[in-house]
């Protein structure tokens, strides 16, 4: 890769290497088949009264984050099946997990981009729960944002791009 990845911006933005890494980090750590699908973001937990949303920012080379967002109900699953506990609320275990699963779709991302795993950074989790809030990001580079599933559980995963050197 040159110095440059606005040289690679269709490497980049490439939707899939985000459909790659979200079936990979779901298959490794969670034991699942998962799959993109064209169901909207109500699908992906805006009909829940309560969401959980982890973000992961990126730093160096390319500036934005990973948004991983679902419904509370996906969110204990998720949790469910990489610990191997039930839970009846989202607890600071659940926000951990979602936090760490977002963490390995960065990072994962960012791997399938030759010469980005180097020179970019990623932030620590930071994990927003609630209802009625959406994460606004002012005129991105580019932004991919899709709705994947695995049993009858939805979620949506966005890469946000603020800028690339």
């Amino acid at each position: 890769m040159g110095s440059s990845l606005r040289e690679s911006v269709n490497l980049v933005s490439d939707p899939e290497n985000l459909d790659a890494s979200v079936e990979e980090v779901f298959r490794m750590m969670l034991g699942v088949e998962c799959e993109r699908t064209e169901q909207g973001r109500s699908a992906a937990g805006q009909a829940e009264l309560e969401s959980v949303t982890a973000v992961v920012g990126f730093g160096g080379m390319l500036s934005g984050a990973c948004v991983f967002r679902s419904g509370a109900s996906v969110a204990m699953k998720v949790a469910a099946k990489m610990t191997g506990m039930q839970f009846n609320e989202v607890d600071d275990t659940v926000k951990d997990g979602i936090g760490e699963i977002c963490n390995m779709l960065a990072g994962t991302w960012k791997g399938k981009v030759p010469g980005l795993a180097a020179h970019c950074g990623l932030s620590v989790p930071a994990i927003i729960t609630g209802r009625d809030y959406n994460l606004h990001v002012q005129a991105p580079e580019f932004q991919l944002e899709h709705t994947y599933k695995f049993d009858d559980a939805f979620f949506a995963v966005t890469i946000v791009c603020d800028s690339l050197q």
